[in-house]
């Protein structure tokens, strides 16, 4: 495992659309290649113009934090206001909007690190909930990191796509002191 201290946190701006795509496609193409193409399916970010759109959204809405090992971009955290999916919260809060991190780094303690950062900024800024949304898979495998890293689950949530099968999701919460 790489020394948490190690991993280097910047903030993003409009050159940032290619990693954060870069890392999308990086995630996708494990997934697949894991037989999990419920959560993302199976298209490359990078050739989506839907997804083109929103990591230059993220990129350039000032909510992007990269994390990098040895100047490479190993991770994104997107924050900002919760998602329309979702409950909407009921005091002031963070919400995690994208936390991905590159499958080539699995392991090393990226992602923690990010939702670490994550909390700090919250903290900053005097909010005391931090939420994040993410796939309820059969196994829960994503909902456990996040629990594994402070967060409680809280809302379960469907989201209908026409055409396609539902996503089924998770809403978490983190109290930050």
């Amino acid at each position: 495992m790489t020394d948490q201290r190690s991993i280097t946190i910047r903030p993003g701006g409009p050159d940032d659309a290619s990693s954060v795509l870069r890392l999308l496609d990086s995630a996708t193409a494990w997934l697949v290649e894991q037989g999990r193409t419920d959560q993302w399916g199976t298209t490359p970010a990078s050739t989506d113009p839907r997804r083109i759109d929103q990591a230059a959204a993220w990129a350039g809405g000032g909510g992007l934090h990269l994390a990098e090992i040895d100047g490479t971009a190993v991770g994104a955290l997107v924050v900002g206001a919760a998602t329309e999916y979702v409950p909407p919260p009921t005091e002031p809060e963070l919400y995690v909007n994208l936390l991905v991190t590159d499958r080539a780094y699995a392991g090393r303690g990226v992602g923690a690190r990010l939702l670490a950062h994550a909390a700090e900024l919250a903290r900053e800024r005097g909010v005391g909930l931090l939420r994040v949304d993410c796939f309820r898979s059969p196994d829960r495998a994503l909902v456990r990191f996040y629990e594994g890293c402070g967060f409680t689950a809280t809302d379960p949530f469907t989201v209908e796509r026409p055409g396609r099968a539902p996503w089924p999701g998770q809403v978490l919460a983190r109290r930050i002191g």
